[in-house]
């Protein structure tokens, strides 16, 4: 959801609990302005009674080892066995989580659920908002489904799910990797995967002989 929309769901008497920054590597690369590697995401809830999950996202505490030093939990840990909230700038997946920043890849070129779709969102993205503010069994509904990234995370999660599309092609798509999710052959980028680091010994990370001062 744009920032710019937010006016929209004042309007309808909606609550605005969390504007989350995604965060993502790689994308278009502009010459005139500074190239674009986060969107915004807008969490509103219709009322204050609202689903939020937290235990489903927690992340390892940077460190757990903490105690409290006086009163009378004094000695004893003072951080969540289960870990911390991840905070709502999501740049780094899984294991890396403790960064506070929650790096999701976009769906780019040799990205494993790259479709025809020019802007396709990530499952996991989607995959964390579902874990976090849905239980088992509820409906989601996404009125700009494209290619069904959000129920394919919500299947994922055992939740049910609903969309709308307006373009057929993108439809297709999305019934084509429905029977793939279902048929057990979906390719679906795992939470669990880290974020490639080059070691600086690959060919293309290395820098070009040319560019050396002689």
């Amino acid at each position: 959801m744009k920032v710019n929309d937010y006016d929209i769901f004042k309007r309808f008497d909606f609550y605005l609990r969390n504007r989350i920054i995604w965060r993502f590597g790689h994308g278009l690369h502009a010459s005139k302005r500074f190239s674009g590697r986060y969107e915004t995401i807008l969490w509103l809830t219709k009322s204050k009674d609202y689903t939020f999950n937290l235990d489903n996202v927690r992340v390892p505490s940077k460190y757990p080892g903490k105690r409290y030093y006086k009163g009378i939990n004094k000695n004893k840990p003072s951080e969540n066995p289960k870990g911390k909230n991840p905070s709502d700038y999501w740049e780094i997946i899984w294991q890396d989580w403790e960064q506070e920043v929650w790096d999701i890849p976009n769906v780019k070129a040799k990205h494993p659920e790259k479709t025809i779709h020019p802007c396709q969102y990530p499952v996991e993205l989607v995959e964390r908002c579902i874990l976090a503010l849905t239980n088992e069994g509820d409906w989601i509904f996404d009125p700009y489904m494209g290619v069904g990234s959000s129920i394919i995370a919500a299947l994922i999660h055992d939740r049910k799910a609903v969309g709308c599309e307006r373009e057929g092609k993108y439809v297709d798509e999305a019934i084509a990797r429905l029977y793939a999710y279902f048929n057990g052959t979906l390719k679906v980028r795992s939470l669990e995967k880290t974020i490639h680091v080059p070691t600086g010994r690959e060919r293309v990370a290395k820098i070009p002989d040319e560019w050396k001062e002689k």
